[in-house]
Formats: structure tokens, C-alpha cells, sequence
């Protein structure tokens, strides 16, 4: 059995439709790419690792992840807590983004440590990002970077986006600092390019995977937008280009839909160069529609083509 862990924070999402009206779902940057590997690959065991309140939204979103086969595994409900909302407004095709998250639950997922440890065990995968990382004060960071350092050395594949925003950052220095760390527990990486660029400094994507080999990172997956991708899998480096003649509707959620077509073709045993090539499909796929969760059958049919 594969078993699957995602951590981080799933939202309330209200996404823009004609005039005055928005549509209410629910999404965030590992639910996102989480719900990918669900579409993808239905017979394995796939949690989602969090704090939920215990409010009727909260119920809501546990309720919407057991409809779709997505357990919450041993995640606090924190009594009186509630979870984050983000408003998306598009131009054209591109997206703004309003939050409210600062008194979140997802912002609790470490306060048991204990509980954190449990959702994590015997896991084949286990995924998170730099918002993961960026929700959480220096206690709880370094709480779950143990938890996940534990999970890797009991036979855990740990797989990390950085996925840099600014405005979740006091400085840039204090986002390189923690996700350094969360670098040393990695097995794949899945940066996007212009993210590193801004962040360190990388000149090209080919200095991304350069200075992600040197801290040790055997699998490596530089996104780049409509660009080609570039991927390393240890000797290997090779560049993967990115589906065209695509029209996008909205382009909530494509690099977060990428990285779980990614991870579910690698769960199958595809090579990474073929993994890049399906991932690109799906992540076309969702921003030929409305918010960043796409239907399973869009998304299992842009991997199958």
C-alpha cells in the first residue's frame, strides 16, 4: 500500500464568477497538488495533515476531503479555531489574491508534536512547502521539520517546494534561513524558477539545480511557467518543454497541479523525464478552468493523453 501525506493549510477559496458573484470552495498550495495525486492515483491511502477548527466551514472542509477519499489522519481540531479565506480576482487569465488567514488553525498543525509524528508514520511520500513553513512561528517550524526528518530516516520519500511569498515573510533572509533547513530533509525538489531567482539570486535554472545538487538533493524540478522545465535526477540532467497551444482561463493552482502529476507518475514508477512531460499535461489542464482544484476526470484524462 502507498500511503501519501500532504501538510500544510487547505482554505476557504472564493474565486470571481460574472459581476458580484464568487463561488466558494477550497484549496491551498499541498491540498492543491494533494488533490492531484488523488485524481491520479486512487488506490492509495492519501491524507491530508493540518489543524481544522470546529466550525461549520471546518466540518465543511473535512467533510468536502472524506468525499473525495482524503483522510485527515491524526490532525488536531482546535476548539474555537477557524480555517484561512482567500479571495481570487482575475485579469484575464492571471490572479490576484486577497487573504485572511492570520488566526487560521492550520497555523496549530505542530502544536501537538505527538499528533504530527503519528500522521506521518510509515508514510511511503511525504510533502510540504515553503507556506507550510511560512504559516508557522520558529517553535513550530523546527517541531515539524523533526517530525519530518523522523519520517525520512523510518524510509519517508520527502518531497519540498519551496514556493516563496513574500508577503508570508518578515525578510527574505528569514524565508532562505528556514527553508535551508527544510532543504537538508529533502529528497525531491520542485522550485519554481522566477521564485528562486528572486529569493537567491539563481541566474538561470540551470544555477537552481546547481546549487540544490550541493546541498545534496538527488531529484530536482525547476518549474518555469509556459517555459521548459529542467529536471536532475542525480547524473542526469535534462530540459522537458511545456505543453503549448493552450489558452488559459485562470492559472490558480498549475505549478501546485504540476508537482502532484509529477509525484503520482514517479508513485508509478515512471522515469522523471516522462513524470515532467505528464505533469506539464496536467498542469495545461487545470488552467483551462476556474479556480486552482480541477475535476479528477480532467485531470486523470490531461495525464493519460
Amino acid at each position: 500500500m502507498v500511503r501519501i501525506a500532504a501538510i500544510g493549510e487547505c482554505m476557504l477559496e472564493l474565486s470571481g464568477q460574472a459581476g458580484r458573484t464568487w463561488r466558494m470552495g477550497f484549496a491551498g498550495d499541498t491540498f492543491n497538488t494533494l488533490w492531484t495525486i488523488r485524481a491520479l492515483s486512487s488506490s492509495h491511502e492519501i491524507d491530508y495533515v493540518s489543524a481544522f477548527g470546529d466550525d461549520p466551514f471546518s466540518q465543511d472542509q473535512i467533510a468536502f476531503l472524506r468525499e473525495h477519499d482524503i483522510g485527515i489522519a491524526a490532525s488536531p481540531i482546535i476548539r474555537g479555531a477557524r480555517p484561512g479565506l482567500y479571495a481570487i480576482k482575475l485579469e484575464g487569465a492571471e490572479r490576484s489574491f486577497t487573504y485572511w488567514r492570520s488566526d487560521a488553525a492550520a497555523r496549530q498543525l505542530a502544536s501537538s508534536p505527538a499528533a504530527l509524528a503519528k500522521s506521518l508514520e510509515q508514510r511511503t511520500l511525504v510533502y510540504f512547502s515553503g507556506i507550510t513553513l511560512a504559516i508557522l512561528d520558529a517553535s513550530a517550524r523546527r517541531t515539524l521539520l523533526q517530525a519530518v526528518a523522523h519520517a525520512r530516516a523510518h524510509g519517508s520519500h520527502i518531497a519540498f517546494d519551496p514556493n516563496w511569498r513574500p508577503r508570508l515573510w518578515p525578510d527574505p533572509a528569514s524565508a532562505r534561513s528556514a527553508i535551508d533547513e527544510a532543504l537538508k530533509v529533502t529528497d525531491i525538489a520542485l522550485p519554481t524558477f522566477p521564485d528562486e531567482q528572486e529569493l537567491y539570486g539563481d541566474a538561470t535554472p540551470e544555477a537552481t539545480v546547481q546549487r540544490l545538487q550541493k546541498a545534496g538533493i538527488g531529484e530536482i524540478v525547476v518549474k518555469n511557467g509556459e517555459h521548459a522545465a529542467l529536471v536532475s535526477h542525480y547524473e542526469d540532467t535534462f530540459t522537458v518543454p511545456a505543453t503549448r497551444a493552450v489558452v488559459p482561463l485562470d492559472t490558480t493552482g498549475a505549478g501546485d497541479a504540476f508537482n502532484g502529476g509529477y509525484l503520482a507518475a514517479r508513485l508509478l514508477g515512471l522515469p522523471p523525464e516522462e513524470a515532467a512531460e505528464r505533469a506539464h499535461r496536467v498542469a495545461a489542464a487545470v488552467v483551462q478552468v476556474r479556480g486552482a482544484l480541477a475535476p479528477f476526470a480532467t485531470l486523470k484524462m490531461a495525464f493519460d493523453q
